[in-house]
């Protein structure tokens, strides 16, 4: 495995921003009804998928740490998956948003699991 020199070059990061924007975008164009609870809530879980990538990355020199905030990170994914799914029960997002955005967190879900089940590569070079 090349080495990482930060968070921010991991594709998983990079994929989670992405998502982040994506539901930022789709939010956008939900009732005003629901700004204090599914808009909420979805760019809440959405946004916080990158932060706990990122506190893993400054967690690394504790391998039990760096695999907790990875969970972390893949609950948020979970967590965004269910509130896609109530957008779209809700008939605020299309069946292609919502699969893209599944689609998404399945691949960022596989990344975070590789990276857990690698967790030692990535904390025996973390300073």
């Amino acid at each position: 495995m090349a080495f990482v020199g930060s968070y921010k070059e991991l594709d998983v990061y990079q994929l989670s921003r992405k998502l982040a924007k994506k539901i930022f975008e789709i939010s956008v164009n939900f009732p005003k009804h629901e700004t204090y609870s599914l808009t909420d809530q979805i760019r809440r879980s959405s946004r916080s998928i990158g932060a706990q990538i990122a506190e893993a990355w400054a967690k690394r020199r504790y391998e039990k740490h760096f695999i907790s905030k990875l969970t972390d990170a893949d609950g948020e994914q979970y967590e965004t998956q269910h509130w896609i799914e109530i957008a779209f029960d809700s008939n605020l997002v299309t069946l292609e948003e919502m699969n893209a955005i599944l689609l998404d967190c399945h691949s960022i879900n596989r990344m975070l699991n590789s990276m857990i089940n690698k967790s030692s590569q990535f904390c025996k070079n973390a300073f």
